[in-house]
Protein backbone atom coordinates (compact mmCIF):
# COMPACT_ATOMS: atom_id res chain seq x y z
CA UNK A 1 0.00 0.00 0.00
CA UNK A 2 1.34 3.43 -0.56
CA UNK A 3 3.02 5.53 2.32
CA UNK A 4 -0.35 7.69 3.03
CA UNK A 5 -3.53 6.48 2.66
CA UNK A 6 -7.29 7.90 3.87
CA UNK A 7 -10.44 5.90 4.78
CA UNK A 8 -13.44 7.87 2.81
CA UNK A 9 -16.58 7.14 5.47
CA UNK A 10 -20.38 8.36 4.81
CA UNK A 11 -24.07 7.41 5.29
CA UNK A 12 -25.31 6.12 2.54
CA UNK A 13 -26.62 7.88 -0.94
CA UNK A 14 -24.44 10.73 0.33
CA UNK A 15 -22.17 10.70 -2.79
CA UNK A 16 -19.50 8.64 -1.66
CA UNK A 17 -19.23 5.69 -4.11
CA UNK A 18 -19.57 8.59 -7.11
CA UNK A 19 -16.30 10.15 -5.40
CA UNK A 20 -14.58 6.57 -5.05
CA UNK A 21 -15.29 6.22 -8.75
CA UNK A 22 -14.07 8.76 -9.78
CA UNK A 23 -10.87 8.81 -8.10
CA UNK A 24 -10.33 5.24 -9.09
CA UNK A 25 -11.01 6.10 -12.63
CA UNK A 26 -7.90 9.21 -12.19
CA UNK A 27 -6.11 6.10 -10.43
CA UNK A 28 -6.54 3.59 -13.28
CA UNK A 29 -5.54 6.36 -15.45
CA UNK A 30 -1.82 7.35 -14.68
CA UNK A 31 0.35 5.69 -16.49
CA UNK A 32 3.44 5.24 -14.70
CA UNK A 33 2.80 2.07 -13.05
CA UNK A 34 -0.18 -0.84 -13.33
CA UNK A 35 -3.15 0.29 -11.54
CA UNK A 36 -2.98 -1.28 -8.15
CA UNK A 37 -6.35 -2.35 -6.80
CA UNK A 38 -5.48 -4.17 -3.44
CA UNK A 39 -8.52 -5.11 -2.88
CA UNK A 40 -11.76 -3.88 -5.15
CA UNK A 41 -12.58 -0.79 -2.97
CA UNK A 42 -9.25 0.88 -2.19
CA UNK A 43 -7.57 3.05 -5.23
CA UNK A 44 -4.01 4.62 -5.10
CA UNK A 45 -3.65 8.13 -7.19
CA UNK A 46 -1.12 10.45 -7.87
CA UNK A 47 -0.27 13.38 -5.84
CA UNK A 48 -1.11 16.09 -8.00
CA UNK A 49 2.43 18.15 -8.46
CA UNK A 50 2.73 20.61 -11.51
CA UNK A 51 6.78 20.93 -10.12
CA UNK A 52 7.47 17.46 -11.61
CA UNK A 53 6.86 18.09 -15.51
CA UNK A 54 9.33 21.30 -15.29
CA UNK A 55 12.42 19.73 -13.36
CA UNK A 56 11.71 16.90 -16.09
CA UNK A 57 11.77 19.06 -18.87
CA UNK A 58 15.11 20.49 -17.11
CA UNK A 59 16.84 16.79 -16.40
CA UNK A 60 15.51 15.34 -19.73
CA UNK A 61 14.23 12.94 -17.11
CA UNK A 62 13.13 9.55 -18.83
CA UNK A 63 10.06 9.25 -16.50
CA UNK A 64 7.97 10.79 -13.71
CA UNK A 65 7.40 9.17 -10.15
CA UNK A 66 4.57 11.14 -8.64
CA UNK A 67 3.68 11.10 -4.60
CA UNK A 68 0.68 8.96 -4.40
CA UNK A 69 -2.27 8.55 -1.75
CA UNK A 70 -3.88 5.30 -1.05
CA UNK A 71 -7.76 5.87 -1.00
CA UNK A 72 -10.44 2.90 1.06
CA UNK A 73 -13.02 3.28 0.14
CA UNK A 74 -15.42 2.19 3.54
CA UNK A 75 -18.86 0.83 2.87
CA UNK A 76 -21.75 3.09 3.62
CA UNK A 77 -21.85 3.43 7.42
CA UNK A 78 -25.36 2.90 9.11
CA UNK A 79 -26.70 3.44 12.71
CA UNK A 80 -25.42 0.85 15.03
CA UNK A 81 -22.48 0.19 12.92
CA UNK A 82 -20.58 -0.17 16.08
CA UNK A 83 -22.60 -3.11 17.22
CA UNK A 84 -21.78 -4.46 14.40
CA UNK A 85 -25.04 -3.31 12.22
CA UNK A 86 -24.67 -3.63 8.41
CA UNK A 87 -21.18 -4.77 8.03
CA UNK A 88 -20.00 -2.49 10.64
CA UNK A 89 -17.18 -3.67 12.72
CA UNK A 90 -15.48 -5.07 9.25
CA UNK A 91 -15.76 -1.39 7.75
CA UNK A 92 -14.57 0.23 11.01
CA UNK A 93 -11.21 -2.01 11.19
CA UNK A 94 -10.36 -1.20 7.43
CA UNK A 95 -10.50 2.93 8.83
CA UNK A 96 -8.44 1.59 11.95
CA UNK A 97 -5.43 1.24 9.39
CA UNK A 98 -5.64 4.54 7.34
CA UNK A 99 -4.30 7.23 8.69
CA UNK A 100 -6.96 9.94 8.19
CA UNK A 101 -10.58 10.10 7.61
CA UNK A 102 -12.29 11.82 4.47
CA UNK A 103 -15.76 12.36 5.20
CA UNK A 104 -18.08 12.65 2.51
CA UNK A 105 -21.37 14.54 3.98
CA UNK A 106 -24.32 15.41 1.61
CA UNK A 107 -24.88 18.94 1.39
CA UNK A 108 -27.25 19.01 -1.47
CA UNK A 109 -30.93 18.74 -2.18
CA UNK A 110 -32.19 16.59 -4.61
CA UNK A 111 -35.88 14.85 -4.63
CA UNK A 112 -34.75 12.22 -6.31
CA UNK A 113 -31.13 10.68 -4.37
CA UNK A 114 -33.15 9.54 -1.34
CA UNK A 115 -31.43 10.81 2.22
CA UNK A 116 -31.45 7.81 4.59
CA UNK A 117 -33.14 9.98 7.41
CA UNK A 118 -35.84 11.58 5.44
CA UNK A 119 -34.10 15.26 5.35
CA UNK A 120 -30.82 17.26 4.66
CA UNK A 121 -29.17 17.84 7.59
CA UNK A 122 -25.45 17.65 7.15
CA UNK A 123 -24.59 17.91 11.01
CA UNK A 124 -27.02 15.56 12.06
CA UNK A 125 -24.89 12.97 9.05
CA UNK A 126 -21.52 14.40 10.67
CA UNK A 127 -22.69 13.04 14.21
CA UNK A 128 -24.19 9.50 12.98
CA UNK A 129 -21.30 8.42 12.08
CA UNK A 130 -18.84 10.35 14.65
CA UNK A 131 -21.19 8.21 17.23
CA UNK A 132 -20.58 5.24 15.75
CA UNK A 133 -16.43 6.56 15.54
CA UNK A 134 -16.80 7.26 19.26
CA UNK A 135 -19.06 3.94 20.03
CA UNK A 136 -16.30 1.80 18.75
CA UNK A 137 -13.03 3.57 20.29
CA UNK A 138 -15.14 3.40 23.82
CA UNK A 139 -15.22 -0.31 23.24
CA UNK A 140 -11.47 -0.62 22.37
CA UNK A 141 -10.38 1.53 25.36
CA UNK A 142 -12.45 -0.48 27.19
CA UNK A 143 -10.67 -3.31 26.34
CA UNK A 144 -6.90 -1.77 26.43
CA UNK A 145 -7.27 -0.46 30.14
CA UNK A 146 -9.24 -3.86 31.33
CA UNK A 147 -6.44 -6.35 29.38
CA UNK A 148 -3.39 -3.70 31.18
CA UNK A 149 -5.26 -3.82 34.37
CA UNK A 150 -4.98 -7.33 34.77
CA UNK A 151 -0.82 -7.14 33.93
CA UNK A 152 -0.35 -4.35 36.00
CA UNK A 153 -0.07 -6.29 39.22
CA UNK A 154 4.28 -5.70 39.70
CA UNK A 155 4.30 -3.81 36.01
CA UNK A 156 4.55 0.01 37.35
CA UNK A 157 5.22 0.92 33.58
CA UNK A 158 1.36 -0.19 32.96
CA UNK A 159 -0.24 2.59 35.48
CA UNK A 160 0.02 5.65 33.33
CA UNK A 161 -1.31 3.85 30.07
CA UNK A 162 -4.02 2.70 31.98
CA UNK A 163 -4.46 6.38 33.19
CA UNK A 164 -4.76 7.76 30.22
CA UNK A 165 -6.88 5.20 28.86
CA UNK A 166 -9.31 6.12 31.47
CA UNK A 167 -9.20 9.60 30.89
CA UNK A 168 -10.49 8.48 26.87
CA UNK A 169 -12.80 6.34 28.04
CA UNK A 170 -14.35 9.07 30.15
CA UNK A 171 -13.67 11.50 27.29
CA UNK A 172 -15.64 8.61 24.82
CA UNK A 173 -18.07 8.84 26.87
CA UNK A 174 -19.45 12.03 26.77
CA UNK A 175 -19.99 11.57 22.76
CA UNK A 176 -16.64 13.52 22.49
CA UNK A 177 -13.84 12.48 19.74
CA UNK A 178 -10.46 11.90 20.97
CA UNK A 179 -8.80 13.97 18.81
CA UNK A 180 -10.52 16.76 21.60
CA UNK A 181 -9.26 15.58 24.51
CA UNK A 182 -6.33 17.45 26.07
CA UNK A 183 -3.30 15.02 26.68
CA UNK A 184 -0.07 15.65 27.68
CA UNK A 185 2.88 14.75 25.16
CA UNK A 186 3.38 11.22 26.93
CA UNK A 187 -0.47 10.66 27.24
CA UNK A 188 -0.82 11.81 23.44
CA UNK A 189 2.30 8.85 22.65
CA UNK A 190 0.02 6.12 24.57
CA UNK A 191 -2.99 6.79 23.05
CA UNK A 192 -0.98 7.36 19.26
CA UNK A 193 0.12 3.26 19.83
CA UNK A 194 -3.15 2.42 19.69
CA UNK A 195 -5.18 3.10 16.46
CA UNK A 196 -8.49 5.02 17.56
CA UNK A 197 -10.87 6.37 15.05
CA UNK A 198 -11.64 9.64 16.61
CA UNK A 199 -7.85 10.56 17.23
CA UNK A 200 -7.67 10.53 12.98
CA UNK A 201 -7.61 14.00 11.55
CA UNK A 202 -10.70 14.53 9.46
CA UNK A 203 -11.31 16.26 6.10
CA UNK A 204 -14.85 17.03 5.68
CA UNK A 205 -15.67 16.61 1.72
CA UNK A 206 -19.08 18.57 1.27
CA UNK A 207 -21.04 17.01 -1.57
CA UNK A 208 -22.81 19.95 -3.72
CA UNK A 209 -24.74 19.26 -6.23
CA UNK A 210 -23.97 21.68 -9.36
CA UNK A 211 -26.47 24.52 -8.74
CA UNK A 212 -23.78 25.08 -6.28
CA UNK A 213 -21.05 26.09 -9.08
CA UNK A 214 -18.57 27.40 -9.45
CA UNK A 215 -18.61 28.57 -5.61
CA UNK A 216 -19.38 25.26 -4.73
CA UNK A 217 -20.92 27.21 -1.57
CA UNK A 218 -24.00 27.02 0.34
CA UNK A 219 -25.86 27.15 3.69
CA UNK A 220 -25.00 23.69 4.33
CA UNK A 221 -21.42 23.75 3.57
CA UNK A 222 -21.22 27.34 5.67
CA UNK A 223 -23.08 24.56 8.42
CA UNK A 224 -20.05 22.00 8.24
CA UNK A 225 -17.50 24.97 8.31
CA UNK A 226 -18.65 25.79 11.71
CA UNK A 227 -18.47 22.41 12.90
CA UNK A 228 -15.14 21.11 11.16
CA UNK A 229 -13.41 24.64 12.55
CA UNK A 230 -14.32 23.71 16.15
CA UNK A 231 -12.56 20.17 15.65
CA UNK A 232 -9.68 21.89 14.47
CA UNK A 233 -10.43 19.54 11.28
CA UNK A 234 -10.85 20.79 6.82
CA UNK A 235 -13.44 21.32 4.49
CA UNK A 236 -13.20 20.83 1.05
CA UNK A 237 -16.71 21.68 -0.88
CA UNK A 238 -16.65 18.60 -3.82
CA UNK A 239 -19.43 18.11 -6.34
CA UNK A 240 -18.33 13.85 -6.76
CA UNK A 241 -21.35 14.22 -10.19
CA UNK A 242 -18.89 16.12 -12.07
CA UNK A 243 -15.95 14.78 -10.81
CA UNK A 244 -17.37 11.41 -12.01
CA UNK A 245 -17.86 13.21 -15.46
CA UNK A 246 -14.32 15.36 -15.11
CA UNK A 247 -12.47 11.86 -14.91
CA UNK A 248 -14.03 10.37 -17.73
CA UNK A 249 -12.46 13.37 -19.85
CA UNK A 250 -8.42 13.37 -21.45
CA UNK A 251 -6.28 16.14 -19.69
CA UNK A 252 -7.22 19.05 -21.87
CA UNK A 253 -10.96 18.74 -22.37
CA UNK A 254 -11.31 18.35 -18.45
CA UNK A 255 -9.34 21.55 -18.35
CA UNK A 256 -11.53 23.30 -20.85
CA UNK A 257 -14.60 21.85 -19.12
CA UNK A 258 -13.89 23.04 -15.55
CA UNK A 259 -12.94 26.64 -17.26
CA UNK A 260 -16.20 26.88 -18.73
CA UNK A 261 -17.68 26.26 -15.01
CA UNK A 262 -15.42 29.06 -13.69
CA UNK A 263 -13.29 26.45 -12.41
CA UNK A 264 -9.38 26.35 -12.00
CA UNK A 265 -8.74 22.47 -10.94
CA UNK A 266 -10.63 19.31 -9.96
CA UNK A 267 -12.45 19.18 -6.81
CA UNK A 268 -10.56 15.69 -6.44
CA UNK A 269 -6.79 17.60 -6.52
CA UNK A 270 -8.40 19.71 -4.12
CA UNK A 271 -8.91 16.84 -1.78
CA UNK A 272 -5.62 15.01 -2.04
CA UNK A 273 -3.95 18.20 -1.53
CA UNK A 274 -5.63 18.78 1.55
CA UNK A 275 -5.05 15.46 2.45
CA UNK A 276 -1.66 15.64 2.23
CA UNK A 277 -1.61 19.03 3.64
CA UNK A 278 -3.73 18.28 7.19
CA UNK A 279 -1.18 15.02 7.59
CA UNK A 280 1.53 17.80 7.82
CA UNK A 281 3.27 15.92 4.90
CA UNK A 282 5.35 17.52 1.89
CA UNK A 283 7.65 16.22 -0.80
CA UNK A 284 11.57 17.25 -1.56
CA UNK A 285 12.46 16.30 -5.24
CA UNK A 286 15.08 14.33 -6.97
CA UNK A 287 15.42 14.74 -10.46
CA UNK A 288 18.27 13.26 -13.45
CA UNK A 289 18.23 11.55 -16.85
CA UNK A 290 16.46 8.88 -15.75
CA UNK A 291 13.58 10.32 -13.25
CA UNK A 292 12.25 12.82 -11.31
CA UNK A 293 10.52 11.85 -8.17
CA UNK A 294 8.36 13.47 -5.31
CA UNK A 295 9.79 11.95 -1.94
CA UNK A 296 7.27 11.87 0.65
CA UNK A 297 7.79 12.98 4.43
CA UNK A 298 6.72 14.29 7.59
CA UNK A 299 6.88 18.50 8.04
CA UNK A 300 9.80 18.96 10.42
CA UNK A 301 12.13 15.98 8.48
CA UNK A 302 16.24 16.40 9.00
CA UNK A 303 18.02 15.34 5.71
CA UNK A 304 19.12 12.09 7.06
CA UNK A 305 15.91 11.01 7.79
CA UNK A 306 14.62 12.13 4.33
CA UNK A 307 17.87 10.16 2.78
CA UNK A 308 16.26 7.26 4.28
CA UNK A 309 12.99 7.35 2.34
CA UNK A 310 15.31 6.66 -0.72
CA UNK A 311 17.07 3.98 0.84
CA UNK A 312 18.02 3.33 4.58
CA UNK A 313 22.13 2.51 3.19
CA UNK A 314 22.12 6.60 2.62
CA UNK A 315 20.76 7.92 5.54
CA UNK A 316 23.13 5.02 7.44
CA UNK A 317 26.45 6.58 5.71
CA UNK A 318 24.77 10.15 4.98
CA UNK A 319 26.97 12.61 4.54
CA UNK A 320 25.82 15.96 3.47
CA UNK A 321 23.12 16.87 1.54
CA UNK A 322 22.94 19.32 -2.06
CA UNK A 323 20.25 21.41 -1.93
CA UNK A 324 18.95 23.49 -4.24
CA UNK A 325 15.30 25.01 -4.03
CA UNK A 326 12.89 24.23 -6.84
CA UNK A 327 12.74 27.94 -7.56
CA UNK A 328 16.36 28.38 -8.11
CA UNK A 329 16.47 25.10 -9.99
CA UNK A 330 14.07 26.28 -12.69
CA UNK A 331 15.65 30.41 -12.64
CA UNK A 332 18.93 28.76 -13.47
CA UNK A 333 18.40 25.77 -15.33
CA UNK A 334 19.56 23.06 -13.54
CA UNK A 335 21.81 22.45 -10.94
CA UNK A 336 24.83 23.47 -12.75
CA UNK A 337 23.50 26.85 -13.23
CA UNK A 338 22.31 27.41 -10.04
CA UNK A 339 25.60 25.93 -8.66
CA UNK A 340 27.53 29.17 -10.82
CA UNK A 341 25.41 31.42 -9.53
CA UNK A 342 26.00 30.51 -6.15
CA UNK A 343 22.12 28.89 -5.24
CA UNK A 344 23.28 25.30 -3.74
CA UNK A 345 23.93 24.57 -1.15
CA UNK A 346 25.51 22.17 0.85
CA UNK A 347 23.53 20.79 3.92
CA UNK A 348 24.59 18.85 7.13
CA UNK A 349 22.77 16.57 9.45
CA UNK A 350 20.34 18.98 10.95
CA UNK A 351 18.99 20.55 7.71
CA UNK A 352 14.93 20.84 8.25
CA UNK A 353 13.86 19.37 4.68
CA UNK A 354 11.71 22.03 2.92
CA UNK A 355 9.13 21.26 0.58
CA UNK A 356 10.43 21.37 -3.32
CA UNK A 357 13.55 21.21 -2.35
CA UNK A 358 15.70 19.40 -4.81
CA UNK A 359 18.53 17.36 -3.44
CA UNK A 360 21.10 14.88 -4.10
CA UNK A 361 22.14 13.10 -1.37
CA UNK A 362 25.96 12.32 -0.75
CA UNK A 363 26.94 9.17 1.07
CA UNK A 364 29.35 6.72 1.97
Amino acid sequence: MAGLSCGIVGLPNVGKSTLFNALTKLAAAAANYPFCTIDPNTGIVDVPDPRLAVLSKISKSHKLVPAQITFVDIAGLVKGASEGEGLGNKFLANIRETDAIVHVVRCFQDDDVIHVAGKIDPIADIEVINLELVLSDLQMAENIASRLEKQMKGKKEFVPVVETMRKAIHHLNQNKPLRTLELTSEEKEFIRDYPFLTDKKVLYACNVSENSLPSMDNEFVELVRQYAAKEGNRVVPICAKLEEEVAQLDNTEAVEFLQSLGLEETGLNRLIKAAYDILGLISYLTTGEIETRAWTIQRGTKAPEAAGKIHTDIQKGFIRAEVVSYQDMVAYNGKAGAREAGKLRAEGKDYVVQDGDVIEFLHN
